[in-house]
């Protein structure tokens, strides 16, 4: 298993904090697990997770999306951050 949680408008925009699902067959990467998230679920996922910027932690450490993911990782989608 591993853990995805969804923070701010993320969390917003799919309706869900967090979820627990087996690592989907195929999916290595946070980018692959991303990108097998949107075409799965559809529309409201590409929205939601599709924009490049978008931030991501593994085990509470920010990475990008060519970091490796295994059974009992943590990941956390954030939307980019703006400043003022």
């Amino acid at each position: 298993m591993i853990k995805i949680v969804y923070f701010a408008s993320i969390r917003e925009q799919l309706g869900l904090s967090e979820e627990s699902m087996e690592l989907p067959v195929g999916v290595a990467s946070i980018a692959q697990l991303s990108l097998w998230l949107q075409r799965e679920r559809g529309d409201k996922w590409v929205s939601a997770l599709g924009n490049p910027s978008t931030l991501i932690a593994l085990n509470q450490e920010m990475v990008n999306g060519d970091q490796q993911i295994k059974r009992g990782d943590e990941i956390a989608f954030f939307p980019p951050v703006t400043g003022g």
